[in-house]
């Protein structure tokens, strides 16, 4: 049976709906080690607009409407101010159990986030452990999406299924949701694609999905999967309001065209368009080489109606934001969740909608903005 999603995002609500409220579960520490298998969330046949999922393309997995990102969990090489402590284990594990509570249950993550450098510790890792202790109180549905490193020395289709493999013991879990191709390989990019084909005709994933795709890439990923009878169900790109390069380069068109969901990452530009940030006030670390004081002097226009329509809604920066973001339609925002206070301020961008009007005049505004290239696509 076809799964059925009713109810596009559209931006016609006259004012916001109250987010849901959640409670906390007490802090219990993370298992590192392998966790006995799990099975994550399977998708169901119907999928009605107040459930608040919607279907990864055309393959059978529905997914929460906001996903959260796990690429800081673990890492050292870009956040956490190259440390990982308990602290920030303990933390990341509430910004775990707040989305489950606030209706969020749709994690990314991938193999190369939170790599063995630095005293990194692998995000594949602290999400099974994360899974396996909230299963223990409760029974919740988890849709994870991970991803294949499509490094230099990897070759074939057999490299994807035993790269996989290792995911899903790192997870602790018999299948995924979705796996993805990291970025596009310097060769051997039929291949890869043959092997996410094995892995959902294995059954070992329930969809299969790319990242960092241009146009032609999508459609010939796309095509290739096609002639196995598979469906290629996302395409995971840098998009924000500041970042409108899907827009611009084809990607978001052809994702419509073709029936492939666009996830966007770094949906509020890695904190930028929560506000906290000023000219006097830069981000620190790897960060501020891209959004210096000069680029947010620029920015200060769009962030202060950003903030004067938040007003106008009870709602924060971060939560328009990821609304603008929801109201272009067949786009699952997934911010990275640091803490519990950042996870139930994404869940609040969710039931209310931004209206037509709102919506272009942002991105009128931030055609303003220039100055933020992600090259990896353009490849």
């Amino acid at each position: 049976m076809a799964l059925q999603v009713t109810g596009g995002v559209g931006c016609c609500c006259p004012r916001p709906l109250p987010c849901s409220g959640g409670r906390r579960l007490p802090q219990v520490a993370a298992a590192l080690c392998h966790p006995p298998r799990a099975v994550a969330s399977g998708a169901t046949t119907v999928v009605e607009e107040d459930e608040g999922k919607v279907r990864l393309g055309g393959s059978s997995v529905a997914v929460t409407k906001l996903g959260i990102g796990a690429w800081s969990w673990g890492d050292t090489t870009y956040w956490n101010d190259s440390e990982w402590d308990d602290r920030r284990l303990r933390e990341a594990q509430d910004a775990f159990d707040a989305s489950i509570d606030n209706g969020m249950t749709f994690f990314d993550t991938a193999e190369v986030y939170g790599t063995a450098l630095m005293g990194a510790v692998n995000s594949e890792s602290l999400l099974g452990g994360f899974i396996k202790e909230r299963q223990q109180k409760e029974l919740v549905e988890v849709a994870v999406a991970t991803k294949f490193a499509a490094l230099p020395w990897r070759f074939g289709r057999g490299s994807v299924l035993s790269a996989l493999k290792k995911s899903l013991d790192r997870l602790g879990l018999s299948s995924v949701e979705l796996y993805q191709l990291h970025w596009p390989g310097i060769w051997g990019n039929e291949g890869y694609l043959d092997g996410l084909a094995d892995a959902y005709e294995q059954g070992l994933v329930k969809a299969v999905g790319v990242s960092n795709y241009n146009e032609k890439r999508l459609r010939d990923a796309h095509a290739r999967l096609k002639k196995r009878g598979v469906p290629l169900a996302a395409n995971q790109v840098n998009y924000s309001l500041i970042y409108r390069t899907p827009e611009l380069n084809g990607v978001k068109a052809a994702c419509d065209e073709l029936g492939i969901t666009l996830i966007a990452y770094s949906p509020i530009a890695q904190g930028v368009l929560t506000g906290k940030y000023t000219p006097e006030k830069p981000p620190t670390g790897p960060r501020a080489n891209t959004y210096t004081p000069e680029f947010l002097t620029k920015l200060q226009p769009l962030m202060n109606r950003i903030k004067e329509i938040g007003a106008s809604y009870g709602k924060s920066p971060t939560q328009v934001s990821l609304n603008w973001l929801t109201c272009q339609g067949n786009v699952v925002p997934i911010p990275g969740a640091k803490n519990a206070s950042q996870a139930k301020e994404f869940a609040g961008a969710l039931g209310w909608s931004l209206t037509g009007d709102e919506v272009e005049e942002l991105r009128t505004l931030a055609r303003e903005i220039k100055g933020i290239k992600m090259p990896i696509e353009e490849s």
